[in-house]
């Protein structure tokens, strides 16, 4: 098992995604879909193929299509050159394009893949069919290398799955197994040149490959491009050594025959990487490599305290297990990446001594770039920042995903705040529009959407169908794809028919069916909120609904049908008539979760603000209130994203920056990501939903946002508070926006770049301007309260 050559994995990188979106003109290919013979369909194996052919002359262009069922790893000439497939769902199967020429040359060259099934313990998010790989050239002349009969094949013995232990647990985990690993067993060198594949046996045809849009399809794979780039693959920096036993110096450390030692590795902050380790002799030993975000107390196991303290702190977490064979410089990878900042090293030798040679790890994430700035000449809201964009990157994979240790689903609840996070800080809408579409493609004859995708667990949370219509109103306002919007408006209807199954004479919805989760909130049982006595008529639910309203009759007035518009926008002013008349309590100033007025929480009254059921002064008196009472029901990390937002509608973006205590607090802890709830006991210590001040800070604060759609039009409107100065970039399709702001005491000071052929609006200190592309410069003048 070779390490990965980062540097060449980088240089292909561009390469092949540039060409992710090309597709195959035929819609059926000549290569077929092959296995191993005799090897079971759906069970757990791990698989080696071969193709070894010849070249006259080194080739200028040398472009495969590749895929495998579940997933697979790419080598030409020993060089791993793709790895995938990027995860969707049967009907939406993708392949990877791939020129390979770099690594070829003139002579003898060879194809090696590793393609593995997991099986029963595949992850939640692994979508499958049967175990299957596929390769096909772009051209006749290079069809040599097409899958058939002519390719080798071997199952491989040395992999077998490692569930994780019941007494490792520490909450819902929807992983795969983790690996045990008899290097005995391994076939090293197996993708190299020079490999005897003499005894290995012809591979079995399954099926010819069939594109999506192939008539009589022949296999369950309906192949589509992917769409996104290769992730990012990259040496980390070396583990620290905290603590060692049984052990003296080191690395490399030297384990006696007959011996136990233990060795706690610390990245210094979470991360998801491929570790590398590197082994000489010992022939027979056991070594685990356990993974943990932080360690837990001893005598409170659901606490972590500070993730940077290991004292009294014991270690719980999934592990692979390499059983060393005795050879020398040995390097095991696992074939996915794990998620870590602790590595716990547990050794046991047999009859010979063992050298631990090196652990490193290898990030792999999305390949975000990292363009907007801000700078308030403020550290602490830089870490926030660099916390944040951390979070986000880790939770950024082939889809999005709402924890890369526990489950990576994409949860539509989560994503949209990731999509926007990508969209501020990076300017890549390829995630989001994949992610938008996975879930598109989850719906259910009902009309709602999955709350995930992909799963192959169904679980259906139905305000996450409206989130995804919020998403698809993002994106229609954010990037310039108009086509891509109108192609998601048959499922914003169909979300909003299956709706108005539910809805009441007065709009309200009745009992909704399966989980109907808003916020993690103590008081609520499984995050759902309070309703009347019979299940109905919960104030947040509707509210939601009346969100989602409103972004579907302005996506149906442009994209869809005037008439079905006009029903939307009725349906908008039936339930805010409702909500107004129902869970208003005129004594408190405040609305209820529900017509009985029994509860009252910051989440309905963040949404009734959001949806415009309360506005002007109104509204912020309700903010008010709704900050200042602590007996209400709090918002989360999750829904404070909401919360801010909702500041900002009602004209208090000043006191945004005031309101980041819970992100200060969780920095205090020791923690380098944003955990899934702001507490002691949170399960997750990486969900990007808590990300949400790396838009804010710049569509809050630094006041820039998207006015008109495509974000042809932008809307300068800054709140800074108690900061003295900002200046930010933010990434744009047409180029890059620029602001720099400052108040004194007498008067604001904008200057505001646009990029060639955008305009737009500065909202600020009650004056409203006119920008133009290029520079603008304001000064407003007026004293600052």
């Amino acid at each position: 098992m070779k390490p990965l050559r980062v540097c060449c994995a980088l240089a292909l990188l561009a390469g092949s995604a540039m060409g992710q979106a090309k597709r195959v003109a035929r819609t059926v290919w000549t290569a077929e879909w092959i296995d191993v013979p005799g090897a079971p369909k759906q069970d757990y194996g791990v698989y080696h193929f071969r193709r070894t052919f010849e070249l006259p002359v080194k080739p200028e262009h040398f472009e495969i299509y590749v895929s495998a069922d579940n997933r697979y790893q790419l080598f030409v000439n020993g060089q791993r050159v793709s790895w995938g497939p990027a995860r969707g769902d049967l009907t939406h199967w993708h392949y990877e394009t791939v020129d390979i020429a770099a690594e070829l040359r003139a002579g003898k060259n060879v194809l090696a893949a590793v393609v593995w099934n997991d099986g029963p313990y595949r992850a939640v998010a692994q979508m499958t069919n049967e175990t299957g790989f596929v390769l096909d050239a772009d051209t006749p002349e290079h069809g040599m290398v097409n899958t058939s009969r002519a390719w080798k094949c071997v199952r491989d013995g040395a992999y077998s799955p490692q569930p994780l232990a019941h007494e490792q647990s520490t909450g819902y985990y929807a992983l795969a197994a983790n690996e045990r690993f008899d290097a005995s067993l391994y076939p090293w060198g197996w993708e190299r040149m020079d490999y005897d594949d003499s005894t290995w046996t012809p591979a079995e045809e399954l099926t010819h490959a069939a594109m999506r849009d192939a008539r009589d399809a022949p296999n369950r794979w309906m192949l589509v491009a992917r769409t996104i780039p290769m992730e990012e693959q990259s040496l980390l920096p070396a583990l620290k050594v905290r603590r060692v036993e049984g052990l003296e110096g080191g690395p490399p450390w030297r384990v006696g025959a007959g011996a136990k030692a233990t060795v706690l590795l610390d990245q210094a902050y979470l991360t998801t990487a491929y570790p590398e380790l590197e082994v000489s002799g010992g022939k027979g030993a056991r070594i685990n490599l356990r993974y943990a975000e932080a360690l837990f107390d001893n005598r409170e196991p659901v606490k972590k305290g500070n993730r940077n303290e290991i004292e009294g702190k014991q270690f719980y977490g999934p592990a692979d297990t390499y059983v060393a064979d005795g050879g020398a410089h040995r390097t095991y990878r696992p074939l996915y990446w794990r998620t870590y900042r602790y590595i716990q090293l547990e050794i046991e030798t047999a009859d010979q001594p063992l050298t631990i040679e090196n652990l490193r790890g290898v990030f792999s994430a999305y390949p975000f770039e990292k363009k907007a700035t801000f700078d308030a000449g403020n550290p602490a809201l830089e870490q926030i920042l660099e916390t944040g964009w951390h979070t986000a990157r880790l939770c950024a994979h082939e889809t999005y995903m709402d924890c890369p240790f526990y489950e990576q689903l994409q949860y539509a609840g989560d994503a949209r705040i990731q999509m926007l996070i990508s969209l501020y800080m990076a300017g890549d809408a390829r995630l989001m529009k994949n992610g938008i579409g996975l879930l598109n493609s989850s719906r259910t004859a009902e009309g709602a959407t999955y709350s995930r995708a992909p799963s192959y667990l169904q679980q259906y949370i139905p305000p996450f169908s409206l989130w995804w219509i919020g998403m698809v109103h993002d994106y229609w306002m954010y990037v310039d794809d108009a086509e891509f919007v109108k192609q998601m408006m048959p499922g914003v209807h169909a979300v909003l028919e299956f709706y108005r199954g539910y809805e009441k004479a007065n709009g309200s919805l009745e009992h909704m069916p399966w989980w109907n989760f808003v916020d993690w909130v103590k008081p609520w049982a499984n995050g759902e909120p309070p309703a009347d006595a019979d299940g109905s008529s919960a104030a947040a639910l509707d509210l939601q609904l009346l969100l989602a309203y409103q972004w579907a009759s302005e996506l149906e007035a442009e994209f869809g049908s005037k008439a079905r518009a006009g029903e939307y926008r009725a349906s908008v002013e039936r339930l805010k008539r409702t909500v107004r008349e129902t869970d208003w309590d005129g004594v408190r100033g405040l609305f209820a979760d529900q017509p009985l007025h029994r509860t009252y929480s910051q989440q309905v009254n963040t949404l009734a603000v959001l949806a415009h059921v309360v506005e002007g002064r109104q509204a912020q008196v309700v903010l008010e209130k709704t900050i200042g009472d602590a007996s209400l029901a709090q918002c989360s990390i999750y829904f404070r994203a909401y919360l801010n937002a909702a500041l900002r509608e009602a004209g208090l973006g000043d006191r945004y920056v005031e309101m980041l205590g819970p992100w200060h607090e969780m920095l205090k802890e020791g923690l380098t990501t944003w955990a899934e709830w702001n507490g002691p006991d949170t399960r997750s210590d990486c969900h990007a939903w808590g990300a949400s001040p790396n838009f804010e800070l710049l569509r809050t604060v630094a006041g820039i946002d998207t006015m008109t759609p495509g974000f042809a039009r932008v809307r300068i409107a800054p709140h800074l508070g108690k900061l003295p100065e900002v200046s930010a970039t933010m990434p744009h399709p047409k180029g890059t926006i620029r602001v720099n702001l400052k108040e004194t005491e007498e008067k604001r000071i904008a200057d505001v770049e646009l990029p060639e052929g955008v305009s737009g609006e500065l909202e600020w200190g009650g004056k409203r301007e006119t920008l133009r592309a290029g520079r603008n410069h304001f000064e407003i003048a007026g004293r600052i309260q």
